[in-house]
């Protein structure tokens, strides 16, 4: 009988995509993938060390596969990731219950450590995080018709709240005929829609070729057959280029969409922040942006608390979101990571502070979002169909104004079935909070 091995992902889509390269060799090898770790011989915990509350839901998902493999419904547990490469030894001691601890530069040696623990050996092993892979084989875990492209590893922008050059390593691009090819294979196996993700997805390029070539990248990406929708996440504001901005605008596969994290509007905590910008930049990028990409929706991340935020500074933030109006929007509170210089800075806010701001925030966006639904009444929207929702009686999808899993969805009727990744003209007949509703037309 074959050992049956299940994967636990957890994180951000940059991680589900080393998980995908980890079950693809795994299943190469003869291991049995099953979708729940309770099914399992094997769990493979990919886990999340980038704030406070990432590390909370990684230790409590290892706990609880430490239960099941007491009460004998697991055999072995295996645990890498940001966590496990943040903390490495510190990790495989915390969690006796491991059979292997291991850091990121051993995933693409995943069968071999699995091999290991299987012989009964207990493996902590951290080879250099620039041993991660690049490129390589993948099992597509999400929907069939979408998939990420991760088209680097690593960060050099050091910002002094994140902890991500720490253990990720110095920005690698993956060298661009890679990226072609992988988008290639993922069109040719019935992929119609692509997200391209990095830490810093508008830094691609500059570390092989001397400058970005993000817009380069994304202009090759568009002759690849098949594909019908490209987007971008995770650009941050000083290299939006005209280049970029004519080429979203001129190539019809790319979504009017960009993701581009500003953290914060005040230029003191954002020089505090080691990032880009304040008020007056900030706000012209935005309005530049509008005016070369007619239509465009824009997507922003910002953090409150950050040690140091005045009561005037975070209702000037309130007050530049009102004025900006993003399309989309999320906004978390400060967590100090130790390791990071803005951790020790001597005027941290307290948690709970920190938190109220936030909420305070996406309340205000919950409103600027609900106005920005009711002005797309009676309009007609192409959505991708995701799934039937049988408790509401109706299918659901998404527009090209969301990326998955991050944004809202389009809840829809149809008088014919539809098929999962068929793309339909959706009259839009009411709103939810971040929601819209309608129905199919021929």
């Amino acid at each position: 009988m074959s050992i049956k091995v299940g994967m636990v992902s957890l994180g951000c889509s940059k991680n589900l995509v080393d998980s995908e390269r980890m079950l693809f060799k795994l299943r190469k090898s003869g291991y049995q993938l099953v979708t729940e770790p309770g099914l399992a011989d094997v769990a493979v915990v990919n886990t999340c060390g980038f704030i406070q509350s990432a590390k909370e839901e990684a230790i409590e998902t290892i706990l609880e596969l430490a239960a099941l493999k007491a009460d004998g419904t697991l055999k072995k547990i295996i645990i890498t990731g940001c966590l496990t490469e943040r903390y490495k030894e510190e990790a495989a001691e915390l969690f006796p219950e491991a059979d292997a601890v291991i850091g990121i530069g051993c995933n693409k040696d995943i069968v071999n450590i699995l091999d290991e623990v299987l012989a009964d050996q207990r493996v902590v092993k951290f080879p250099p995080k620039l041993d991660a892979e690049l490129t390589g084989e993948r099992i597509i875990s999400t929907l069939p018709f979408f998939s990420y492209l991760k088209i680097a590893e690593g960060c050099s922008n050091c910002c002094t709240y994140c902890a991500i050059p720490m253990i990720r390593g110095k920005y690698r691009s993956v060298p661009m005929e890679d990226v072609l090819a992988e988008a290639r294979e993922l069109a040719k196996n019935g992929v119609t829609e692509l997200v391209v993700i990095a830490q810093d997805t508008s830094r691609y390029g500059e570390d092989l070729y001397g400058e970005s070539k993000l817009h380069e990248l994304l202009r090759e990406l568009c002759k690849i057959d098949g594909l019908k929708w490209i987007r971008t996440l995770y650009c941050y504001p000083e290299r939006i280029t005209d280049e970029l901005l004519d080429v979203i605008a001129s190539e019809e596969k790319l979504v009017k969409y960009l993701e581009i994290p500003i953290q914060h509007c005040d230029g003191d905590i954002l020089s505090r922040m080691n990032r880009w910008g304040d008020e007056e930049k900030l706000e012209a990028l935005f309005a530049h942006i509008r005016e070369k990409v007619p239509g465009v929706i824009l997507r922003t991340t910002l953090i409150t608390g950050f040690p140091g935020e005045t009561v005037d500074q975070f209702n000037d933030l309130a007050e530049f979101i009102q004025r900006v109006r993003f399309d989309r929007l999320g906004c978390f509170p400060y967590s100090a990571e130790e390791g990071t210089k803005a951790a020790e800075f001597p005027d941290q806010i307290e948690p709970e502070d920190a938190a109220r701001r936030a909420d305070i925030i996406m309340e205000q966006q919950l409103e600027i979002s609900c106005q920005n639904n009711q002005k797309l009444m009676d309009s007609e929207l192409e959505a991708v169909v995701e799934g039937f929702d049988r408790f509401g009686e109706c299918w659901f999808g998404r527009t090209q104004n969301d990326a998955p899993d991050i944004d809202g969805k389009v809840f829809f009727t149809s008088e014919k079935p539809l098929k999962i990744g068929e793309y339909v003209k959706i009259k839009i007949t009411d709103t939810l909070d971040y929601d819209l509703i309608g129905e199919v037309i021929a």
